[in-house]
C-alpha cells in the first residue's frame, strides 16, 4: 500500500509495544477463549480517510480467520456517524488489537483532514501544495501516504533525493552561490535553495539553482519575488504557513506552498471502534 513500508515489521513491532512479556492480561482473565465479537469502526466526525487497510493488518494478525470489510476508500472524505469498517473475530484478539488499529488510523486519518482543508484553501490559484520532512521519527512514509490521500504532493522522502541549501548551509559555505556551485559540483541534479531575502535571489540563480524556496516571506514580497524569477525556476513558499495566510500565499504566483503543520500539528481524527457481544 504505502512504497518502501514493510506493513509486517510495522504491526509486529507495534504489537509487541503493547503486549510485552505477559500479553494482554486483561482480555486473557476476563474474555473467555471462545467469545466471539462484532465490531464497527466509525468515524466521530467529518473526516479524511487513511490507514484503514493498516488498522485491518492489525487485527488480522492477531485472528487470521477475522471478517474484515472495509467501507471506506483511502482518501474519501466521510461524514461523521460514517462506518468505515466492520469486523468479526475473536473477541480477545480484536479487543488486543484495537488500541494499536485506532491509534494508526486516527493519526493518519488526522492527518490527511488537516491536508485536506489546506489542499481546499488553494483550490483554483495553481498553487501545488507541498507537505516537508517535519514528521515523527520512522512514520515518515506513513505520515507523508496520509498526505496524499488528503491532496498534497509529497516534497523530499529524506535527505538522499534532493539538494536543499537551507541558512545554516549557506553560512558555512560563505555564501549561497558557493553553496549551490559545491551541490553542483558535486553532481546534484536537483538542487532546491532557500532565500529569506530578495537580494539572494539573483545570485542563487546565476550559480544554477534549480528551484527557490522563499521563506517567511510575507504576500507582497512573496509576489514581488516570483516576478523578479520570472518562470526561470520553480517557486515554492515556506514558513509560517497557516489555513488562515495559505490562499494568499498561494496567489502570488508561487509553484508550490509547503506547510510543515501537515505532519507536525495535525490533531487525530476522531474515530472508534464498538464491539458488540454476538
Amino acid at each position: 500500500m504505502v512504497e518502501g513500508f514493510d506493513l509486517d515489521s510495522f504491526v509486529a513491532a507495534t504489537l509487541a509495544e503493547d503486549l510485552g512479556v505477559r500479553g494482554d492480561i486483561t482480555s486473557a482473565a476476563v474474555i473467555p477463549e471462545e467469545a466471539r465479537f462484532d465490531g464497527v469502526m466509525a468515524s466521530r466526525g467529518a473526516i479524511t480517510i487513511a490507514g484503514l487497510p493498516i488498522a485491518a493488518a492489525f487485527f488480522r494478525a492477531l485472528d487470521p480467520y477475522a471478517t474484515i470489510d472495509v467501507l471506506a476508500g483511502e482518501g474519501e472524505r466521510v461524514a461523521a456517524g460514517s462506518v468505515l469498517m466492520r469486523i468479526a473475530g475473536s473477541a480477545r484478539a480484536l479487543l488486543t488489537a484495537e488500541r494499536s488499529a485506532l491509534n494508526t488510523v486516527q493519526h493518519l486519518s488526522g492527518v490527511a483532514t488537516l491536508t485536506r482543508a489546506y489542499a481546499d484553501g488553494i483550490l483554483g490559484t495553481g498553487a501545488t501544495l507541498l507537505d516537508t520532512r517535519k514528521t515523527l521519527p520512522g512514520l515518515r512514509r506513513l505520515e507523508k501516504y496520509a498526505t496524499r490521500m488528503g491532496g498534497a504532493e509529497n516534497h523530499r522522502m529524506g535527505l538522499w533525493d534532493a539538494a536543499m541549501i537551507k541558512d545554516n548551509h549557506v553560512a558555512v559555505a560563505g555564501g549561497v552561490d558557493e553553496a549551490v556551485r559545491r551541490a553542483l559540483a558535486a553532481g546534484i541534479d536537483e538542487v532546491i535553495v532557500e532565500v529569506d531575502r530578495v537580494d539572494q535571489i539573483e545570485p542563487a540563480l546565476a550559480a544554477g539553482a534549480t528551484r527557490l524556496l522563499l521563506d517567511n516571506m510575507p504576500p507582497p514580497v512573496l509576489r514581488g519575488a516570483v516576478t523578479l524569477v520570472g518562470g526561470r525556476v520553480p517557486t515554492e513558499a515556506s514558513g509560517g504557513v497557516t489555513l488562515e495566510t495559505i490562499r494568499a500565499i498561494a496567489e502570488t504566483g508561487v509553484t508550490y506552498v509547503s506547510v510543515g503543520r501537515l505532519t507536525q500539528s495535525a490533531p487525530a481524527a476522531d474515530i472508534g471502534l464498538d464491539l458488540a457481544l454476538t
